[in-house]
Order: C-alpha cells, then sequence, then structure tokens
C-alpha cells in the first residue's frame, strides 16, 4: 500500500467525528454525519440509490455518535454507531479519496 494510505494516527471522537493522519502528512477530517451518511456497506448504499434516507432512519436516537470504532486489520475501520448501526467497513484509502473529493451527498 503507498504511504498515501498508511495510517500515521487515528483519533476517533464520539460526539465530533474522526481524524485521519496519513503517513505522507495528510489529515483527513470526517463529522459525524458525514461518516454515517456515507457509510459504505452494502445497506446503506442500496437506501441511497434508492432515494431513501441513510440516516435518520425511523427510531434513529439524536443526537448522532459513535459507541465504539475498532481496527479492521491494516486497512480500514469498523464504526458502531449509537443506533446499532455497524456493519460499515471504512478503508482508509476510502477516506483519503473521500476527503480529497468528496461524494455527493446521498
Amino acid at each position: 500500500m503507498e504511504d498515501r494510505y498508511e495510517v500515521a494516527d487515528l483519533v476517533v471522537e464520539r460526539s465530533r467525528g474522526l481524524k485521519v493522519t496519513f503517513e505522507d502528512g495528510y489529515v483527513a477530517d470526517f463529522d459525524l454525519m458525514r461518516l454515517r451518511l456515507w457509510c459504505p456497506c452494502a445497506s446503506c448504499r442500496s437506501l441511497g440509490e434508492r432515494g431513501e434516507d441513510v440516516w435518520p432512519r425511523p427510531g434513529s436516537p439524536t443526537p448522532l455518535s459513535i459507541t465504539d470504532a475498532a481496527l479492521h486489520g491494516a486497512w480500514g475501520l469498523v464504526i458502531t454507531w449509537n443506533d446499532g448501526h455497524s456493519t460499515g467497513i471504512y478503508p482508509f484509502e476510502q477516506l483519503r479519496l473521500w476527503s480529497e473529493r468528496p461524494p455527493d451527498q446521498r
């Protein structure tokens, strides 16, 4: 993997978001809403493709927050949200690319 996708530091702030510093010094900063709306899991992608809201869903707790975050090998991060959702794996390469060129809002 290229240095530009290797993570040097990762800071998860449960009520704020995620800050990723890559080996080449690039810093990617994500707020909670962007991370939740851009969840890469199949369920969330499917909702977005159908034009449905990824979040909030009926009965979603507010405010949005992260309850847990864990590394998925050396290449990604699994986030557990306060609505119980935890199936999205956020690859570090994808986080870098999203930071450089954000996708359209779902």
